[in-house]
């Protein structure tokens, strides 16, 4: 037996996975609950429809230009774990377990705030919108949380843990499924809104957003007209509704970056894996501009729902229904399950796969390294991955998300060091293109910048940078890393 065959027989993981699995598990993390309630919640009054398209554009070229760099790692070290592993290879123990502390937050941060989604999709669907509100209830920042809602959210989390603990393939093949739905109903409600005589390029205006936080006092002291008098304008308008978005392509596009975390379980040419990426990323960009351009074109008074509402207005399945009627709900309802559901099973693999890496290498617990005998799963990174999120329905969705801030921040982080490692590869092994090491050169430089984005407040980009809840989770993050850190290093490998 090669010594290659017998490393790949120690390490259990087995080479199911497709290239139609991949680009699913990609595709369904990069799309999730957010691309269907953030048109009434973020893009619409931050960035309007020009400045939501075009920021989505531009974080999917960005997103393109890193992704070379993933496509260039993967075949030298074709292993679980991804940019934690690419890192280690380079720059050494520290540095990686930097890199893999914070992954570990992008990715398993995302699937208990993908469950709590579960029971507003329902609400949102029913008319009566209290088909789950029974049983005890309590609330936590301001958000209600109710026994059914938690039941329903929880019974998810365990079936999806099954369904990656029983196999890679059967995991692929569940998320193909998934992601297949997803795209087809965006493409046919796409479609629908393109042909339909209900939407208007009028209403797509005001073109760059508008000045939600003044809009809605104005509102609110009964000196509200129009929303003309709050829209952007100017060259200092336009770029500020574009920032607005542009700088949370790290959370948008969160997913394509998973696919490196199961290379060791492809069945395919490395050689594949720049295409699948930017298939991915394009696939993602579709939905996100599609869902707002389309809750924006069927409502003429979408800026007068968002300022008027006590709470987020889901426009786009007002737009749906409005076009449709209660197929166009069916639809959004399919789509918005599918890209929940797809999001539960994405990032519960990678974050299993990744917390799998870490522990082989000595930088996790034993336990968490432990292959399942018959289904060659990394069973108690899985369990553990799902204890965790169970918390999720628990503590409710406001809450979850000073959580997930950080998500965008470990994305941006892996993305840096995926670019770095690049161009140390490249000067070791001198076998690159002077394109891709200007493409790496580029995603260091746009990594950084996203970063530097979410942390630091600056005028004019409302709703982009940190609340001061993030802002002490990350304090908590961090500091829980370096206890950790202390105690793990000397099984470092």
């Amino acid at each position: 037996m090669s010594a290659k065959k017998e490393n790949s027989n120690q390490e259990g993981l087995q080479r199911q996975l497709n290239p139609i699995h991949v680009w699913a598990i990609a595709f369904g993390c990069i799309i999730g609950w957010g691309s269907f309630i953030n048109p009434g919640k973020k893009f619409l009054p931050n960035s309007g429809v020009a400045g939501t398209a075009v920021a989505m554009l531009m974080g999917a070229l960005v997103m393109i230009i890193i992704a070379f760099s993933y496509a260039y790692m993967v075949p030298k070290y074709p292993k679980a774990g991804g940019e934690f592993t690419f890192t280690k290879m380079c720059y050494g123990n520290t540095p990686a377990y930097i890199c893999g502390w914070f992954l570990v937050a992008a990715y398993l941060t995302n699937v208990p705030m993908n469950s709590t989604a579960i029971g507003l999709i329902v609400d949102g669907l029913d008319g009566s919108k209290d088909i789950l509100k029974f049983g005890f209830h309590y609330t936590i920042a301001g958000f209600d949380v109710y026994m059914g809602e938690m039941i329903l959210a929880m019974f998810i989390l365990i079936l999806f843990a099954v369904f990656n603990t029983r196999g890679v393939k059967v995991a692929g093949t569940v998320q193909t499924i998934l992601a297949v739905l997803l795209g087809v109903s965006v493409f046919t409600l796409t479609i629908a809104a393109v042909i339909s005589s209900k939407t208007s390029i009028a209403n797509l205006a005001p073109w760059w957003g508008f000045n939600k936080s003044e809009a809605v006092a104005a509102y609110t002291n009964g000196a509200y007209t129009s929303i003309d008098q709050f829209s952007k304008g100017g060259t200092v308008g336009i770029v500020s509704s574009v920032l607005a978005t542009f700088a949370i392509a790290p959370w948008a596009f969160v997913g394509f970056d998973t696919i490196p975390q199961a290379a060791e379980e492809f069945k395919f040419s490395y050689k594949k894996v720049s295409f699948i990426m930017i298939v991915a990323i394009i696939f993602g960009c579709f939905v996100y501009t599609a869902n707002n351009t389309i809750a924006a074109a069927a409502l003429a008074d979408w800026p007068d729902l968002i300022v008027e509402s006590s709470s987020t207005p889901w426009l786009l399945l007002t737009a749906a229904e409005v076009l449709l009627g209660t197929p166009g709900k069916i639809l959004v309802g399919v789509a918005v399950s599918s890209a929940v559901l797809s999001g539960i099973m994405g990032f519960y693999m990678a974050s299993s796969r990744l917390m799998y890496s870490m522990s082989r290498d000595g930088y996790l617990p034993k336990f968490f390294g432990v292959i399942d005998e018959k289904y060659k799963t990394p069973k108690n990174a899985m369990m553990f991955c799902m204890i965790v999120s169970l918390s999720g329905p628990i503590l409710g969705r406001e809450a979850l998300g000073w959580f997930v801030d950080m998500s965008a921040i470990g994305a941006s982080i892996g993305y840096g060091f995926t670019c770095l490692a690049t161009l140390t590869t490249l000067k070791r092994d001198g076998d690159g293109s002077s394109f891709l090491k200007a493409m790496a050169v580029l995603g260091a430089i746009f990594s950084a910048c996203f970063m530097i984005l979410q942390l630091v407040p600056i005028p004019g980009l409302e709703g982009v940078h940190f609340c001061k809840e993030s802002y002490i989770m990350l304090l908590v993050w961090v500091v829980l890393g370096g206890i950790f850190y202390l105690k793990q290093r000397k099984n470092f490998k």
